[in-house]
């Protein structure tokens, strides 16, 4: 079950356009046109780590993580997959899930801090959400 207090830390809020929900976590998509990266967060409340996870929450959290980040990666044709959980600047316990391609603006490096997110227009955000929700478990 999810935890009744549970919600998203309000940096995750501003930064990201809500996606839906899987059977763990809450998906979240980046406000940043230039890479396909959402963001999975796990509906418990209190979690800054991995390990803060109960052992069935991890195993779930892992088979979420890995259908979306493969399905992901044969929609939108990606030649590399990044999937980290850093959680730097914000505290609250969450996964990026990013697609990346030779010649992205970032790479080969991390995409933290590279230039300036590009802003979605409404079409290209229809469609990007439709196609991500389609990948939802």
């Amino acid at each position: 079950m999810t935890s009744s207090q549970f919600e998203v830390h309000p940096q995750l809020v501003a930064d990201t356009v809500p996606v839906g929900d899987t059977e763990l976590c809450r998906v979240l998509l980046a406000k940043d046109a230039r890479y396909v990266w959402i963001i999975l967060v796990p509906r418990r409340d209190g979690l800054r780590e991995l390990h803060d996870l109960d052992p069935l929450d991890q195993i779930q959290l892992m088979a979420e993580a890995t259908h979306l980040s493969s399905s992901l990666q044969d929609i939108f044709e990606a030649g590399k997959t990044n999937v980290a959980a850093l959680g730097n600047m914000v505290p609250q316990l969450h996964v990026h899930i990013i697609m990346r391609n030779e010649g992205d603006p970032a790479w080969p490096g991390p995409i933290w801090n590279v230039g300036e997110p590009q802003e979605y227009d409404a079409d290209e955000l229809s469609a990007r959400l439709s196609a991500i929700q389609s990948c939802l478990p």
